[in-house]
């Protein structure tokens, strides 16, 4: 049976882009946005909450089930992230420090398949653009388009510090490189749906393009694809 809504996904390393790319085609097509890191990244604040450790496999898989988050989309702003009743400061989610954590316990299986259901009810009509690692190879490895981004750790890590200083978080270039360079290997090696591009993904490689041409080129795929 086909799914009740179509599904685009956006995988690729972190500062790639996809993010803003995937929130620019959301806007315009009117669809749903899944930006699957921030689960992770929501899922390791609470963690340290509620004082659950890294290892703690059964303890980060029982909270995934059951924590409380809030997606909360608005006209002309940042959507609102809400996370057990407080909403969450995007200096606090996106600094180097969440992204870490985020990380290491994204390679727990157990807390993937807690979160498996959950990002899979994001697919929604009219349609849904998937942003993360895995969405077009475990999430939604049926959906009707995928692409995969790519770019070199040095222009990441610019891309990272412009990011990072937009929202008043302090970091060095060197450290980001470091940071980025253990993130891409823990997420290439994990054995539960590791970093990798889809077989039938588009590759863009985004190192010398701007964001208005990426969304160009994917808005163009998804013209000729679903001729809208």
């Amino acid at each position: 049976m086909r799914a009740v809504a179509p599904v685009i996904t956006i995988d690729g390393s972190s500062a790639t882009g996809k993010g803003t790319i995937s929130e620019i085609i959301a806007k315009q097509l009117g669809w749903k946005l899944l930006e699957s890191g921030a689960l992770y990244r929501l899922l390791a604040l609470a963690a340290n909450k509620h004082h659950i450790l890294s290892d703690d496999a059964t303890g980060l898989a029982t909270l995934a089930e059951h924590l409380e988050i809030q997606f909360i989309a608005q006209e002309n702003a940042p959507t609102r992230i809400i996370l057990e009743k407080d909403e969450v400061a995007p200096a606090h989610l996106f600094n180097e420090s969440t992204g870490k954590a985020a990380s290491i316990i994204a390679a727990i299986p157990a807390v993937r398949k807690a979160l498996l259901s959950r990002q899979r009810a994001f697919r929604v009509p009219p349609g849904l653009i998937a942003e993360g690692r895995d969405m077009g190879t475990a999430i939604f490895p049926d959906a009707e388009l995928k692409f995969f981004l790519t770019a070199s750790l040095s222009e990441r890590a610019k891309r990272r510090l412009n990011q990072l200083k937009e929202r008043g978080v302090h970091a060095t270039l060197s450290a980001l490189m470091v940071e980025l360079r253990e993130r891409d290997e823990r997420d290439e090696a994990r054995a539960a749906s590791p970093l990798k591009k889809a077989h039938d993904a588009i590759l863009i490689d985004t190192d010398h393009l701007t964001i208005v041409a990426v969304v160009a080129r994917i808005l163009n795929e998804i013209k000729n694809k679903f001729e809208v």
